[in-house]
């Protein structure tokens, strides 16, 4: 018959040790993985701004064809917009509307602490000097 000692040290199991490696690991992966994460979803938020500019660039081109100046409302447009989810969307800047246009959508609501960034439109596509805050790199779809 075996002892209690016995029985304890033939007992199968994991050590304190080989549990407290298997938390380091899994703390050290999740260390680099979370903040690719929340970069990686930030960034198709942001793709919800692109897109949108995207097709207001091209109806803005259309109509120019058509009426030989650029829209000042995003309703005198040719398309139908859905309502942003992530972005409010500003007014199209009319200076000088035979020549060019410019939109700026802002970021609304926690940006994974980004804060509040901008993403700009204008006659030519993306505008990285848009108004202060731009979008960061890290999540802008256009950056390489």
């Amino acid at each position: 018959m075996k002892t209690m000692k016995e029985t304890l040290r033939s007992s199968k199991g994991f050590t304190l040790v080989e549990l407290s490696v298997v938390i380091v690991i899994i703390g050290v992966l999740a260390a680099f993985g979370v903040p690719r994460f929340r970069n990686a979803v930030e960034k198709s938020k942001a793709g919800e701004a692109f897109n949108y500019l995207a097709a207001i660039r091209s109806a803005q081109e259309r109509y120019h064809s058509r009426a030989g100046t650029y829209a000042a409302t995003p309703q005198e447009l040719d398309i139908s917009l859905s309502t942003n989810k992530y972005f409010t969307v500003g007014a199209i800047d009319a200076t000088d509307l035979e020549t060019g246009w410019k939109l700026t959508l802002t970021r609304t609501g926690p940006s994974a602490g980004y804060g509040n960034y901008t993403v700009t439109f204008t006659e030519d596509g993306y505008d990285a000097t848009g108004p202060a805050p731009v979008i960061p790199d890290a999540i802008n779809p256009m950056a390489t």
